[in-house]
Protein backbone atom coordinates (compact mmCIF):
# COMPACT_ATOMS: atom_id res chain seq x y z
CA UNK A 1 0.00 0.00 0.00
CA UNK A 2 2.90 2.26 -0.79
CA UNK A 3 3.24 5.17 -3.66
CA UNK A 4 2.89 8.67 -4.43
CA UNK A 5 5.65 10.64 -3.35
CA UNK A 6 6.64 10.74 0.57
CA UNK A 7 8.49 13.95 0.95
CA UNK A 8 5.75 16.48 0.25
CA UNK A 9 5.06 17.15 3.80
CA UNK A 10 6.33 16.56 7.02
CA UNK A 11 4.34 13.32 8.34
CA UNK A 12 4.60 14.06 11.96
CA UNK A 13 3.44 18.07 11.61
CA UNK A 14 0.23 16.28 9.31
CA UNK A 15 0.00 13.44 12.27
CA UNK A 16 -0.06 16.87 14.89
CA UNK A 17 -2.58 18.35 12.53
CA UNK A 18 -4.65 15.29 12.30
CA UNK A 19 -4.72 14.05 16.25
CA UNK A 20 -5.88 17.84 16.99
CA UNK A 21 -9.03 17.88 14.36
CA UNK A 22 -9.79 14.21 15.63
CA UNK A 23 -10.17 15.21 18.97
CA UNK A 24 -12.22 18.26 18.42
CA UNK A 25 -14.41 16.02 16.26
CA UNK A 26 -14.46 12.67 18.51
CA UNK A 27 -16.09 15.28 21.04
CA UNK A 28 -18.25 17.10 19.00
CA UNK A 29 -19.73 13.27 17.93
CA UNK A 30 -19.85 12.21 21.68
CA UNK A 31 -22.07 15.92 22.45
CA UNK A 32 -24.65 14.76 19.20
CA UNK A 33 -24.96 10.91 20.99
CA UNK A 34 -26.06 12.59 24.27
CA UNK A 35 -28.41 14.76 22.71
CA UNK A 36 -29.94 11.89 20.72
CA UNK A 37 -29.20 10.45 17.36
CA UNK A 38 -31.22 11.80 14.42
CA UNK A 39 -31.06 9.66 11.61
CA UNK A 40 -30.59 11.48 8.08
CA UNK A 41 -30.67 8.35 5.47
CA UNK A 42 -30.35 5.52 4.17
CA UNK A 43 -27.03 4.38 1.78
CA UNK A 44 -26.42 0.67 0.38
CA UNK A 45 -29.30 -0.51 2.65
CA UNK A 46 -31.60 -0.26 4.94
CA UNK A 47 -29.20 -1.53 7.86
CA UNK A 48 -26.79 1.13 6.27
CA UNK A 49 -27.29 4.34 8.04
CA UNK A 50 -25.89 7.93 8.10
CA UNK A 51 -26.64 9.97 11.05
CA UNK A 52 -27.27 13.78 11.53
CA UNK A 53 -23.98 13.64 13.24
CA UNK A 54 -21.65 12.21 10.80
CA UNK A 55 -22.73 15.06 8.20
CA UNK A 56 -21.95 17.23 11.05
CA UNK A 57 -18.74 16.18 12.04
CA UNK A 58 -17.52 15.66 8.46
CA UNK A 59 -18.09 19.32 7.94
CA UNK A 60 -15.87 19.99 10.91
CA UNK A 61 -13.02 18.23 9.90
CA UNK A 62 -13.47 19.67 5.96
CA UNK A 63 -13.73 23.34 7.53
CA UNK A 64 -10.44 22.87 10.15
CA UNK A 65 -8.93 21.59 6.99
CA UNK A 66 -9.73 24.31 4.26
CA UNK A 67 -8.15 26.67 6.90
CA UNK A 68 -5.06 24.80 7.93
CA UNK A 69 -4.33 23.10 4.68
CA UNK A 70 -5.61 25.64 1.50
CA UNK A 71 -4.99 23.44 -1.51
CA UNK A 72 -5.37 19.91 0.10
CA UNK A 73 -7.56 17.03 -1.43
CA UNK A 74 -10.21 15.39 0.54
CA UNK A 75 -11.92 12.18 0.69
CA UNK A 76 -14.61 11.71 2.83
CA UNK A 77 -17.67 9.39 3.36
CA UNK A 78 -20.61 11.65 3.66
CA UNK A 79 -19.71 14.52 1.05
CA UNK A 80 -18.30 15.00 -2.50
CA UNK A 81 -14.40 14.38 -2.78
CA UNK A 82 -12.06 17.13 -4.28
CA UNK A 83 -8.85 17.13 -5.95
CA UNK A 84 -5.89 19.11 -4.54
CA UNK A 85 -2.92 20.98 -5.97
CA UNK A 86 -0.45 19.99 -3.15
CA UNK A 87 -0.23 16.67 -3.71
CA UNK A 88 -1.68 15.52 0.01
CA UNK A 89 -5.02 13.91 0.50
CA UNK A 90 -7.23 13.65 3.44
CA UNK A 91 -9.11 10.85 3.35
CA UNK A 92 -11.64 10.66 6.57
CA UNK A 93 -14.64 8.83 8.33
CA UNK A 94 -16.02 11.19 10.19
CA UNK A 95 -17.97 8.24 12.23
CA UNK A 96 -16.75 4.78 11.76
CA UNK A 97 -19.28 2.52 13.29
CA UNK A 98 -22.17 4.57 12.73
CA UNK A 99 -24.75 1.72 12.98
CA UNK A 100 -22.79 1.16 16.67
CA UNK A 101 -23.17 5.25 17.52
CA UNK A 102 -26.22 4.86 16.40
CA UNK A 103 -27.22 2.40 18.93
CA UNK A 104 -25.14 3.74 22.02
CA UNK A 105 -22.49 1.85 21.67
CA UNK A 106 -18.72 2.58 22.20
CA UNK A 107 -17.02 1.31 19.43
CA UNK A 108 -17.04 3.93 16.95
CA UNK A 109 -13.90 6.07 15.66
CA UNK A 110 -13.22 9.37 14.07
CA UNK A 111 -10.43 8.10 11.31
CA UNK A 112 -8.34 10.72 9.60
CA UNK A 113 -5.42 9.84 6.97
CA UNK A 114 -3.29 12.06 4.90
CA UNK A 115 -1.78 10.65 2.08
CA UNK A 116 0.38 11.37 -0.63
CA UNK A 117 -0.79 10.94 -3.96
CA UNK A 118 -3.74 10.52 -5.95
CA UNK A 119 -7.25 9.04 -3.66
CA UNK A 120 -6.82 5.63 -5.09
CA UNK A 121 -5.31 3.20 -2.31
CA UNK A 122 -3.44 1.70 -4.71
CA UNK A 123 -1.28 4.49 -5.30
CA UNK A 124 -1.49 6.60 -2.10
CA UNK A 125 1.22 6.14 0.23
CA UNK A 126 0.07 7.17 3.76
CA UNK A 127 1.85 10.20 6.01
CA UNK A 128 -0.45 10.27 9.07
CA UNK A 129 -3.58 8.70 10.79
CA UNK A 130 -5.47 8.97 13.58
CA UNK A 131 -7.95 6.99 14.95
CA UNK A 132 -9.61 8.67 17.94
CA UNK A 133 -12.33 6.65 19.88
CA UNK A 134 -14.03 9.43 21.88
CA UNK A 135 -16.07 6.88 24.45
CA UNK A 136 -13.25 4.92 25.28
CA UNK A 137 -10.82 7.88 25.39
CA UNK A 138 -8.06 6.43 23.41
CA UNK A 139 -6.17 7.74 20.14
CA UNK A 140 -4.29 6.02 18.11
CA UNK A 141 -1.74 8.02 15.65
CA UNK A 142 1.38 7.20 13.15
CA UNK A 143 3.34 9.56 11.39
CA UNK A 144 5.19 7.68 8.62
CA UNK A 145 8.74 6.18 9.83
CA UNK A 146 7.92 7.37 13.24
CA UNK A 147 5.78 4.66 14.67
CA UNK A 148 2.48 3.89 15.69
CA UNK A 149 1.09 5.33 19.52
CA UNK A 150 -1.50 4.63 21.87
CA UNK A 151 -1.39 8.39 23.46
CA UNK A 152 2.43 7.94 24.68
CA UNK A 153 2.83 4.48 24.13
CA UNK A 154 4.76 2.81 21.39
CA UNK A 155 2.87 -0.18 19.72
CA UNK A 156 3.70 -3.30 18.43
CA UNK A 157 1.58 -6.43 16.67
CA UNK A 158 1.78 -9.39 18.05
CA UNK A 159 4.59 -11.54 16.35
CA UNK A 160 3.40 -15.39 17.95
CA UNK A 161 -0.12 -16.50 18.38
CA UNK A 162 0.95 -20.14 20.30
CA UNK A 163 -2.79 -20.83 21.32
CA UNK A 164 -4.31 -19.44 18.25
CA UNK A 165 -4.42 -16.02 16.69
CA UNK A 166 -7.16 -14.22 18.42
CA UNK A 167 -9.00 -12.58 15.31
CA UNK A 168 -11.51 -10.10 13.80
CA UNK A 169 -14.08 -9.08 10.92
CA UNK A 170 -16.91 -7.52 9.64
CA UNK A 171 -19.92 -7.98 7.31
CA UNK A 172 -21.17 -5.64 4.45
CA UNK A 173 -24.68 -4.53 4.95
CA UNK A 174 -26.19 -6.21 1.21
CA UNK A 175 -27.48 -9.26 2.21
CA UNK A 176 -26.45 -11.32 -0.56
CA UNK A 177 -22.99 -10.98 0.70
CA UNK A 178 -23.57 -12.48 4.16
CA UNK A 179 -23.47 -16.10 2.63
CA UNK A 180 -20.06 -15.86 1.05
CA UNK A 181 -18.99 -13.65 4.57
CA UNK A 182 -19.91 -16.64 6.60
CA UNK A 183 -18.20 -19.53 4.28
CA UNK A 184 -14.75 -17.07 4.57
CA UNK A 185 -15.23 -17.04 8.54
CA UNK A 186 -15.76 -20.90 8.35
CA UNK A 187 -12.42 -21.32 6.16
CA UNK A 188 -10.44 -19.57 8.87
CA UNK A 189 -11.77 -20.79 11.99
CA UNK A 190 -9.17 -23.78 11.78
CA UNK A 191 -6.93 -20.93 12.89
CA UNK A 192 -8.46 -18.85 15.36
CA UNK A 193 -8.40 -18.98 18.82
CA UNK A 194 -11.51 -17.25 18.43
CA UNK A 195 -13.36 -14.25 16.65
CA UNK A 196 -14.54 -10.83 17.01
CA UNK A 197 -16.60 -8.01 15.53
CA UNK A 198 -16.21 -4.71 16.52
CA UNK A 199 -18.44 -2.79 13.83
CA UNK A 200 -15.31 0.06 12.95
CA UNK A 201 -12.85 -1.01 10.84
CA UNK A 202 -10.80 1.73 12.16
CA UNK A 203 -11.04 0.54 15.39
CA UNK A 204 -10.20 -3.11 14.49
CA UNK A 205 -7.19 -2.02 12.69
CA UNK A 206 -6.06 -0.01 15.44
CA UNK A 207 -6.70 -2.99 17.66
CA UNK A 208 -4.31 -4.95 15.35
CA UNK A 209 -1.60 -2.45 15.63
CA UNK A 210 -2.02 -2.42 19.45
CA UNK A 211 -1.79 -6.31 20.02
CA UNK A 212 -5.61 -6.38 21.30
CA UNK A 213 -6.27 -8.62 18.09
CA UNK A 214 -3.47 -10.65 15.76
CA UNK A 215 -5.19 -10.21 12.59
CA UNK A 216 -8.46 -8.86 11.25
CA UNK A 217 -9.69 -9.44 7.44
CA UNK A 218 -12.70 -8.31 6.00
CA UNK A 219 -14.02 -7.69 2.24
CA UNK A 220 -15.84 -4.32 0.81
CA UNK A 221 -14.02 -1.74 2.67
CA UNK A 222 -13.86 1.66 1.49
CA UNK A 223 -10.90 3.72 1.21
CA UNK A 224 -11.64 6.08 4.45
CA UNK A 225 -12.66 2.82 6.50
CA UNK A 226 -8.92 1.81 6.44
CA UNK A 227 -6.56 5.02 5.40
CA UNK A 228 -5.84 5.39 8.59
CA UNK A 229 -5.83 1.99 10.69
CA UNK A 230 -3.55 0.55 8.03
CA UNK A 231 -0.98 3.03 8.36
CA UNK A 232 -1.35 2.27 12.37
CA UNK A 233 -0.89 -1.29 12.14
CA UNK A 234 2.34 -0.92 9.23
CA UNK A 235 4.42 1.49 11.49
CA UNK A 236 3.59 -1.50 14.77
CA UNK A 237 5.46 -3.64 12.32
CA UNK A 238 2.56 -5.43 10.97
CA UNK A 239 1.48 -5.94 7.17
CA UNK A 240 -1.62 -4.76 5.52
CA UNK A 241 -2.84 -6.15 2.21
CA UNK A 242 -5.66 -5.74 0.07
CA UNK A 243 -6.41 -8.75 -2.91
CA UNK A 244 -9.51 -8.75 -5.30
CA UNK A 245 -9.02 -5.08 -5.96
CA UNK A 246 -10.48 -5.21 -9.58
CA UNK A 247 -14.12 -6.69 -7.85
CA UNK A 248 -16.54 -4.52 -5.74
CA UNK A 249 -15.25 -5.84 -2.92
CA UNK A 250 -11.74 -6.31 -2.13
CA UNK A 251 -10.37 -8.43 0.51
CA UNK A 252 -7.88 -6.25 3.28
CA UNK A 253 -6.20 -8.49 5.74
CA UNK A 254 -3.61 -6.76 8.43
CA UNK A 255 -1.60 -8.94 10.78
CA UNK A 256 1.59 -9.19 12.27
CA UNK A 257 4.22 -10.92 9.70
CA UNK A 258 3.10 -14.58 10.67
CA UNK A 259 -0.39 -14.31 11.14
CA UNK A 260 -0.73 -12.64 7.88
CA UNK A 261 1.44 -15.44 5.69
CA UNK A 262 -1.06 -17.70 6.85
CA UNK A 263 -4.23 -16.23 6.64
CA UNK A 264 -3.56 -15.22 3.12
CA UNK A 265 -2.51 -18.65 2.47
CA UNK A 266 -5.69 -19.67 3.60
CA UNK A 267 -7.88 -16.71 2.18
CA UNK A 268 -6.42 -17.18 -1.34
CA UNK A 269 -6.84 -20.85 -1.82
CA UNK A 270 -10.35 -20.67 -0.46
CA UNK A 271 -11.31 -18.37 -3.44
Amino acid sequence: MTGGNANLRDPQSLQELAVDIAREAGDLARRRRAEGVSLAATKSSVADIVTEADREVEELIRERLRVECAGDGFLGEESEPSDGTTGVTWVVDPIDGTVNYAYGLPLYSVSIAAVAGSADPESWQALAGVVYAPVLGELFSAARGSGAWLDGTRLAVNTETPAGALLSTGFGYDPSTHDGDLATVRQIMPLARDLRRMGSAAIDLSYVAAGRLDGYFERGLKPWDFAAGALLVEEAGGVVTRSDTASARPMLVAAGNQVHARLSAILDNGK
